[in-house]
């Protein structure tokens, strides 16, 4: 903050780096000791980028839930390499992923697995459970809109508490544990649209597009066939520990953190600081774990920026992948041709960071 702040804000800053000293002096982490962790999701990002061309923001994104331990929903149509990423990301973090292609007739034990009747060798039998695919690291939920309400359900508190519950018997499921899943935005008929109580357990939603002229070119020159080559770096899977365990140090101070939950709070109509866009244009707001999200997700794009504390605007970076799918749209805006992204933008406006009224010639960053 420039020296010319009030008095007021200068205070904020002295209580939140005392509260900061006093309850975090054991677990901040300095730049030098950041630095290591940085180089390795940057090399990782590299790889991602020539492994699969033209989407470097989109790959930023896809990194930085990877690092919050999130679930991703891609929305896009065919053929634009939805796949291909979870793909490319099973290989570079060398994680076990599997793929299930949701159709109207899948049933949760195809995901979930199933109890089968078997025969011991003492002649007696019993039920063994037979795990289902969604007993992995990464799992690809492909057109996840086009199985039955029942069958999406099964993945409510797997996605959750990263365990299936059967039978009475809980089992905990692989770690990391994370869903990739995809819809296609141009195709309804024989969909399920996902409820809300299901997309709010998805960290981002990002829209996948078609890539550009110049990017086709380099596919249709550079490789036969659409084949991605082999990757030069590998992620091991201590160095994907140690990069979860840093993630646990990135300290969140607490102006960031009251800005997240003005943010969200901000996003229901019937708030005072919501923007006259929100009131006219929204039903539901976004969910308390819309502001975790917001949160975790801050955190990690501090990590890919070298900086050990969380900055505002590493808030509005993530703001509409985070809160896109957690907004309800009214008619009014339907019928007005507004977008989430339009929506969230203007939200972004007029949430000013600190909650205080700053001079003219203040400015955060």
């Amino acid at each position: 903050m420039k020296p010319a702040a009030s008095e007021d804000v200068s205070k904020s800053q002295v209580s939140d780096v005392s509260d900061a000293a006093s309850s975090r002096t054991t677990t901040l982490i300095s730049p030098e000791q950041l630095r290591p962790s940085c180089e390795i999701v940057a090399r990782l990002l590299r790889e991602l980028d020539s492994q699969l061309l033209g989407r470097p923001e989109l790959h930023r994104l896809v990194v930085v839930a990877i690092l919050s331990r999130g679930h991703i929903l891609l929305e896009g149509v065919p053929g634009v390499g939805k796949t291909a990423l979870v793909k490319v990301l099973c290989q570079l973090l060398q994680l076990d992923g599997k793929r299930v292609q949701f159709t109207p007739d899948l049933m949760p034990g195809d995901i979930l697995g199933t109890h089968i009747l078997q025969q011991r060798s003492d002649g007696n039998r019993e039920m063994v459970f037979q795990q289902g695919p969604i007993f992995t690291n990464l799992l690809l939920a492909d057109e996840i809109n086009r199985a039955s309400p029942k069958t999406q359900s099964a993945l409510l508190e797997a996605m959750q508490e990263r365990s299936v519950t059967l039978l009475g018997n809980t089992r905990q499921l692989p770690d990391p544990f994370f869903v990739l899943a995809s819809q296609n935005p141009i195709e309804m008929e024989g969909t399920y649209p996902l409820p809300e109580a299901q997309l709010d357990r998805f960290l981002f939603k990002l829209s996948v597009d078609s890539p550009d002229a110049a990017v086709l070119e380099q596919i249709i020159a550079g490789r036969r066939r659409g084949e991605i080559p082999t990757p030069d770096f590998i992620l091991s899977a201590d160095q994907l520990k140690d990069l979860f365990g840093i993630m646990e140090r990135i300290f969140l101070p607490k102006a960031v953190a009251r800005y997240i939950a003005r943010l969200t709070a901000a996003t229901h109509p019937n708030t005072p600081e919501a923007p006259p866009i929100i009131k006219r244009s929204i039903s539901y707001g976004a969910s308390p774990r819309a502001a975790i999200a917001l949160a975790e997700a801050a955190r990690a794009m501090a990590l890919l920026d070298g900086r050990p504390t969380v900055g505002f605007s590493d808030v509005r970076m993530v703001a509409e992948a985070v809160l896109n799918h957690r907004i309800i749209i009214n008619y009014q805006a339907r019928f007005e041709g507004l977008t989430p992204k339009a929506i969230i933008a203007d939200l972004l406006r007029h949430v000013e960071e600190t909650g205080l009224k700053l001079p003219p010639d203040v400015s955060v960053s």
